[in-house]
């Protein structure tokens, strides 16, 4: 039941980021894809290390991963931007968080320490 509402907060979030690019263009164009694609970027914090098992991160791309697939930064750049109006940093953090639950729908979460998935409790 949990991928089913990330499922529909990933549509709803992906509709409006859509709809922020077609209404105002410019930047905002450029910021949607810098948040369905940034979050992933956090991968090349890894390039050089040691080869891991498949599924597994290495260690020193962990925090940036965690940091950047984490609903807050996400949602405080919405919040902040809804009150100082930024239509490309707005359609940000809607791609990103919209990105976020994408993952979510297919099962990658945060992970721990050693770069493993993080389990449900």
């Amino acid at each position: 039941m949990n991928r089913i509402w990330w499922a529909v907060a990933a549509v709803f979030l992906l509709a409006f980021a859509v709809f922020e690019v077609v209404e105002h263009g410019g930047w905002t164009a450029g910021a949607l894809l810098l948040g369905l694609a940034g979050p992933d970027l956090t991968f090349l914090a890894g390039i050089g290390a040691p080869a891991v098992e498949r599924g597994v991160l290495p260690r020193r791309a962990v925090p940036f991963y965690n940091a950047a697939h984490h609903w807050a930064g996400p949602a405080v750049l919405l919040l902040v931007f809804t009150i100082v109006t930024s239509p490309a940093a707005f359609t940000l953090g809607l791609a990103w968080l919209a990105h976020i639950a994408v993952d979510r729908v297919f099962g990658f979460g945060m992970r721990t320490a050693d770069g493993r998935p993080r389990t449900a409790a």
